[in-house]
């Protein structure tokens, strides 16, 4: 299943002036901070899966950047907390036993 803006909690966990914030954000970064070369339209999170949203944990990406990004931290949280898999580990033979 794949998540995204309309599948998050994350809209709720956003401070009451969250619109006044972005668009701070996006003042101070108006080009993205991690190409350098297309306009910042969102404000991203430098810190993943972090609740904090003052200006020094923000940062102005574009939307490509901010997906590629967003794609490589969640391979980064699969990889560090595998699901369990319906196959069983090596185990050694009863014979053996």
């Amino acid at each position: 299943m794949s998540h995204n803006w309309d599948s998050s909690n994350r809209r709720s966990r956003l401070p009451g002036d969250w619109r006044k914030r972005r668009a701070a954000i996006l003042e101070r970064d108006p080009v993205c901070v991690l190409c350098g070369v297309r306009e910042s339209t969102v404000a991203d999170h430098i810190v993943p899966k972090d609740d904090h949203h003052e200006p020094e944990d923000l940062q102005g990406v574009c939307e490509p950047c901010h997906r590629q990004k967003t794609a490589q931290e969640a391979a980064a949280f699969r990889a560090a907390a595998p699901r369990p898999t319906r196959r069983r580990g090596d185990e050694p033979h009863p014979g053996l036993l």
